[in-house]
């Protein structure tokens, strides 16, 4: 099979334990990864599409405020990853954003975050966890809702902010119990999707695994010159599981 390249963006801190995890997804949903940080200069013209991983908290200064709670920030992988977005968007390039990754992407198209995003959503329930403890939504008429089904959600949960205005084109794809977003979407191509949630640790279950899948069918869909949601719509029309999407033998257990 021939794989389509994702550059996968990484904490230099962290990275070396969190790549292989979504390397692993990525193969599974058959494609193929690099990992890229601020030590190791990126080419967007040599992959075929972008995910941005978790980490630290986003300066505020790239949506034009100020710091009103205490965090760990990272100025450098900021801009990177702001650059990076910027880019495969201009280069009609699937993104898949992950925790920090799908507040960057609604950074990048104009939205900005709450910084204390349990401070303002009183009733949702916090957890700093990789368990699958946290319950979602995923809104009706989404892609988000196609792509991983109808039923709520359990999921993980690191994160101590989340989006608040939404970036351009960008709609609400999961909420969780509370009202917090917990995952957004682009409504046309090129495909892009974030999850407030870390898929990653929770490749055991089919319906995460699926979101690297459409990842990969939006990737493919590139390559071929082909609408990237339309490719990614299809596979779901179709009853598309992962085991279709991903290489002869992967798993696919069921949550």
């Amino acid at each position: 099979m021939d794989r389509p390249l994702i550059a996968v963006t990484t904490s230099r801190r962290s990275g070396w334990r969190i790549f292989p995890l979504v390397a692993l997804n990525v193969w599974l949903a058959g494609g193929r990864s690099v990992r890229w940080d601020t030590a190791r200069p990126p080419d967007l013209d040599r992959v075929d599409g972008l995910i941005v991983g978790g980490g630290d908290d986003i300066s505020p200064d790239l949506y034009g405020m100020s710091v009103v709670t205490s965090a760990r920030l990272d100025p450098d992988r900021d801009a990177l990853e702001h650059r990076l977005v910027t880019g495969a968007l201009n280069r009609n390039m699937p993104i898949l954003g992950i925790c920090r990754g799908s507040q960057m992407l609604n950074i990048a198209l104009g939205g900005t975050l709450h910084q204390d995003a349990y401070g303002f959503f009183t009733t949702s329930r916090e957890f700093r966890t990789i368990l699958p403890r946290k319950r979602v939504t995923l809104c009706p008429g989404t892609r988000l809702h196609e792509i991983a089904g109808n039923a709520p959600m359990m999921v993980n949960a690191l994160h101590s902010q989340a989006v608040a205005d939404l970036g351009e084109n960008l709609r609400v794809a999961a909420l969780d119990e509370g009202g917090m977003i917990q995952g957004i979407e682009r409504i046309s191509d090129p495909f892009a999707l974030g999850v407030q949630w870390h898929p990653e640790h929770l490749f055991y279950a089919s319906r995460q695994r699926a979101i690297f899948a459409a990842l990969v069918s939006a990737a493919r869909a590139r390559r071929q010159d082909r609408s990237q949601t339309a490719a990614v719509d299809a596979d779901m029309d179709l009853g598309a599981t992962p085991e279709d999407i991903a290489p002869a033998g992967a798993t696919t257990d069921r949550e």
